[in-house]
């Protein structure tokens, strides 16, 4: 596991994280599922269910989102039968504690853990994709290089390579050590995922440049990975802006890597 805690300095981290503490009652076709990743510290997961034949995306959202959020966005995943599972961080929704770079990787693990858990309980299809989004990417990335096994597809929405890089882009001066090591270590796990992936961006992407997503795609070891770019998307406006298309991706991703896996 990279090692971020050079970066958990809290002049650092009050640039990364925008916690938000906003939460919905559950909606009638969902159920949450609080997992315990330290000492008083949980987190909050909220599952989608559609149908319980459907493949399930385990999802982790960008910066400044919460699991509630999706409670809108969930039925364009069910319209194109997938289920989805929303995975908050420390200190946003309902989950509790304070977020860090090395606690929402090293959580990650434990949360990918409970939620196969979860699905193995429950009368349900136990096929699961993991989708990151933005900050997102980080989990995504860490599952994917650690569980490939037990993964079917990885999905990287906005996403970046190495924090670090957003870090510079971003102007925020580190007085860090160690920061070409973290991107190096980065890049070469990235080399080691053998997943299909399906990596979705936005050309006009200034937060997380279009760049970011083109290194990921370079650097898989994969054979089977797609980059869609969408046209004159930004950073928050992907899914509006390339509706159609990006869902499109997702659905087409998902059959074609169960149809290959099956086969």
């Amino acid at each position: 596991m990279i090692d971020y805690s050079p970066l958990d300095k809290l002049f650092l981290l009050q640039f990364i994280f925008y916690p938000r503490k906003d939460f919905t009652p559950c909606p009638k076709n969902a159920f949450d599922l609080s997992v315990a990743v330290g000492d008083n510290v949980s987190i909050s997961c909220r599952f989608y269910t559609g149908h319980r034949e459907w493949p399930w995306i385990l999802y982790f959202h960008g910066n400044g989102e919460v699991v509630s959020d999706y409670d809108e966005i969930s039925p364009f995943y069910h319209q194109r039968k997938i289920n989805l599972v929303v995975a908050d961080y420390r200190g946003y929704g309902a989950s509790t504690g304070t977020p860090t770079l090395t606690d929402l990787v090293e959580d990650a693990h434990v949360i990918f853990k409970e939620v196969r858990e979860e699905l193995f309980g429950r009368n349900v299809r136990k096929d699961l994709w993991v989708m990151g989004r933005s900050l997102g990417s980080m989990a995504a990335l860490e599952l994917a290089s650690q569980h490939q096994e037990e993964m079917k597809g990885l999905i990287i929405e906005s996403g970046f390579p190495s924090v670090v890089r957003i870090m510079f882009h971003l102007g925020i001066p580190p007085q860090v050590m160690g920061l070409e090591k973290i991107d190096q270590e980065c890049l070469e796990r990235i080399k080691k995922i053998f997943l299909p992936t399906l990596i979705i961006h936005g050309d006009q992407d200034s937060l997380v440049p279009l760049e970011n997503a083109k290194t990921i795609y370079q650097h898989l070891g994969a054979r089977e990975k797609k980059l869609l770019i969408i046209p004159s998307a930004t950073h928050n406006d992907i899914m509006i802006i390339g509706f159609k298309d990006y869902f499109n991706a997702i659905q087409q991703f998902i059959e074609k890597t169960d149809r290959t896996q099956k086969s």
